[in-house]
């Protein structure tokens, strides 16, 4: 480090200190992994007081799917006008902040370099601690902010476009990946599914939708790998099923109905989904089972797990619905934890795309 950044982080060290001793901080942070430009400041890591979010839906709807070098020009446009809204909203200045936040990885590279750049900026700027966020403990802790009394240890499926992970939580700062798919996430097979049965971007909420009015048990989509005692996953295989499904149908001249194919479809993920996530709640034996992940707004997937894990008494957990796509206040709340546990950046520290959990 250079004698400037040095300077800065030792204040930074000072002031963390400080905040640990009293053991409560409000927290700026920023999250642009992906196409949605967020800023929240949380308190304490469990009451939000802002949460702006500029989504950039309307822009790559026309492409069917996230343009990086696209999200990152609009994160480069959007990200100072969200966190002026995220402190005006809070009614607080920087001043008022006690530490920056920003996600570091995983994600689109020129995305999240956009967020790191300014948050550093601002860091370097007020000599506030800045905290370096990985994106998934961001989604594990939007279960903080819908329950108040959720503490470490629990066990916690994260499903989104980019993830799917069976974690162990045993700490605020402390993950054991129990699980992962080994090609698409299930988001990701969402959508590409829903792109084969010609449904708007993003595709998982079209296809929820049109799965209501069809019959699970329709089609029977199956994958072998799924069938084994891991908690591994793999997507892939049920997305080629629909495609030679649907190509096939074509083929012969028959119609095919779309919801029963969706609805199909979604069932055979989700019950891939609960059975394994709620299998490795009962093995770790901590009584609760959390749901994170953009994936977690998925109805159908909330119930399976509820009465599943009902079944076996563990207490099953998933966030409100604001909280489940990418937001900063699911950042604010995990940097606070990282924060008091004394995980602080200096200004060196750069965006990793592929950065692990464990």
């Amino acid at each position: 480090m250079t004698t400037t950044t040095m300077s800065y982080f030792d204040t930074a060290r000072e002031r963390l200190a400080a905040l640990q001793e009293r053991g409560k901080a409000t927290v700026l942070s920023i999250e642009t992994s992906c196409d949605e430009t967020a800023a929240a400041l949380v308190k304490n890591g469990r009451q939000v007081l802002s949460n702006a979010v500029y989504t950039q839906i309307p822009i790559h709807r026309r492409f069917g799917g996230v343009v990086p070098e696209l999200a990152s020009r609009n994160h480069v446009d959007q990200v100072g006008p969200v966190v002026e809204s995220a402190l005006t909203d809070a009614g607080l200045t920087l001043e008022d902040v006690d530490a920056i936040a920003v996600t570091g990885g995983p994600g689109l590279v020129g995305a999240l370099l956009v967020g790191v750049s300014y948050a550093k900026g601002l860091a370097f700027a007020t000599g506030k601690p800045l905290v370096n966020t990985h994106h998934i403990l961001g989604h594990i802790a939007a279960n903080y902010l819908t329950f108040s009394d959720l503490v470490p240890p629990f066990t916690c499926l994260v499903a989104s476009g980019g993830h799917s992970h069976i974690i162990e939580v045993s700490d605020y700062d402390r993950c054991l990946l129990l699980g992962r798919t080994r090609d698409d996430a299930a988001g990701e097979a969402y959508d590409k599914v829903a792109r084969v049965l010609e449904l708007p971007y993003p595709g998982g909420p079209e296809l929820e939708k049109l799965a209501q009015g069809g019959d699970p048990h329709a089609i029977r989509f199956h994958s072998a790998f799924n069938e084994g005692e891991g908690f591994d996953m793999s997507f892939s295989g049920l997305k080629t099923a629909v495609i030679n499904h649907l190509s096939n149908a074509r083929q012969r001249g028959e119609t095919v109905d779309r919801a029963d194919v969706a609805a199909s479809f979604q069932y055979a993920v989700n019950t891939i989904l609960s059975d394994k996530a709620v299998r490795a709640a009962q093995q770790n034996g901590h009584g609760v089972l959390a749901l994170a992940g953009g994936v977690s707004a998925n109805k159908n997937l909330r119930q399976m797990l509820a009465e599943k894990a009902a079944r076996r008494g563990i207490r099953f957990c998933c966030p409100d619905f604001k909280y489940c796509t990418d937001n900063g206040a699911m950042i604010g709340s995990a940097a606070f934890y990282l924060l008091m546990k004394g995980h602080i950046a200096d200004l060196s520290f750069n965006a990793v795309p592929y950065l692990p959990i464990a």
